[in-house]
């Protein structure tokens, strides 16, 4: 099998990326429908309640991340997952049938989007761990490569889907639909061949545990420099399902079919990179570093674009940059942290990226509807340009080199090079 998708010959993961991609669509229905019933249905383009439905959404994770990691290293990944699965898809169905009934009102959404935090607390660092025991060590970065993949195919698809749904029937069904989408990853789950798994040894029970997690990362300069460039752009630079609506609502003056096609756009971006990656057999520094940058200096370009066409165009380098950025993060935590700490440090990884965001969404949407929704993406990438070039001389400081010896070797010859390699 070629290369880029070597993983793939695993039963398991076929089944696991299978069931992923339907509900990762159904997902992105769901984002979209969330933001345009509150921006256009429950408030007259409220950018502040925006931020604060996607701020719940992700506020749980910042609580209960540590303790969602400790027991994610305790028990059985598997039925952990069928559980927080199940409870997913359940808010999301309640959401849905409140909508259709006509009942829905803006603190029925803060309330489930707070509740559907909860569930996702406890299941994203079990089910960023669980790709390790699925396929064999090697083969992990080409796992990951491809569940980004899968992501952003269904990113592609998602919101334009649900643009085109919310058009034709309004909100509601787009939530139902997202309900729906779980069945697949539980089917896909229960079908695994449980013999084949390669599960982690499982923490006993101690005192101290989180601390230990804790300790562990605090020991890794390598690590500690990833959690902060996570949290910073991850607060301040990814809050692209408000910036987009609010781009698309208040700057261009246009429906939900325009806006969804936005999220469509820039996952060409990403499902790029999340390709690219598929093909590298290891993670360098460099493409945390060198994403980061990227993003920053994308998110500014797209700030200035004068028209909708332009704008959406600019976003396809900016999902290649995130995604880049991202994907390279994920992996090296996965592959260089010890397997018995890994749901503790995916934990911790998940809170700091999705943590900031309780700070970072209000924010972002206050400042979008004060002073204008290309602020908002200016800012982000203000912040995301600095804590690179921060990042990169703390790297270059720890491995004793000049940032002025990096630039003089920036030779066209040198960069075509690089590039083709």
């Amino acid at each position: 099998m070629n290369a880029m998708f070597r993983a793939l010959k695993v039963f398991n993961y076929r089944l696991w990326v299978t069931g992923a991609l339907v509900s990762n669509i159904g997902t992105w229905m769901q984002r979209v429908a969330q933001d345009w019933l509150v921006l256009t249905v429950l408030t007259h383009n409220s950018g502040t309640a925006a931020g604060i439905t996607t701020g719940l959404q992700f506020l749980p994770i910042v609580f209960l991340g540590p303790f969602a990691g400790l027991l994610g290293d305790r028990v059985n990944k598997r039925k952990l997952l069928l559980c927080t699965q199940t409870a997913m898809g359940l808010c999301a169905l309640l959401l849905g049938l409140l909508v259709v009934t006509h009942s829905v009102q803006l603190w029925h959404v803060y309330v489930l989007a707070l509740l559907l935090g909860v569930a996702s607390a406890f299941d994203a660092p079990s089910r960023q761990a669980f790709v390790s025991e699925v396929v064999a060590k090697a083969d992990v970065p080409n796992a990951v490569a491809l569940n980004s993949a899968s992501f952003n195919l269904a990113r592609l698809a998602g919101p334009g889907v649900a643009g085109l749904v919310i058009a034709a029937f309004g909100t509601g069904p787009a939530f139902l639909i997202n309900a729906a989408s779980f069945a697949a990853v539980i089917v896909s789950l229960w079908r695994m061949r449980v013999s084949e798994l390669q599960p982690s040894v499982r923490v006993p029970r101690a005192k101290g545990q989180i601390r230990e997690g804790f300790s562990y990362i605090r020991q890794r300069p390598d690590l500690m420099m990833i959690m902060a460039l996570v949290f910073m752009i991850g607060t301040f630079g990814m809050n692209f399902q408000i910036t987009n609506a609010l781009m698309a609502t208040t700057i261009f003056h246009l429906g939900p079919g325009e806006y969804g096609l936005l999220g469509s756009v820039m996952a060409v971006g990403t499902l790029a990179a999340a390709l690219l990656a598929a093909r590298r057999k290891n993670m360098r520094m460099a493409y945390i570093v060198g994403g980061a940058l990227a993003f920053g200096v994308t998110v500014a370009i797209a700030a200035f674009m004068p028209s909708y066409a332009l704008y959406a165009l600019a976003l396809v380098p900016v999902g290649l940059a995130s995604l880049t950025f991202m994907n390279a993060c994920n992996t090296t935590v996965q592959l260089t942290t010890d397997s018995a700490m890994r749901g503790r440090v995916l934990a911790v990884y998940m809170a700091v990226l999705q943590g900031g965001t309780p700070i970072g969404a209000p924010l972002v949407g206050w400042i979008a509807t004060e002073f204008g929704a290309r602020w908002s993406l200016g800012i982000g990438a203000v912040v995301s340009v600095a804590a690179a070039l921060i990042a990169l001389a703390m790297m270059n400081r720890r491995n004793h080199v000049r940032f002025r010896d990096q630039v003089r070797g920036l030779r066209p010859f040198a960069m075509a090079q690089a590039l083709h390699r």
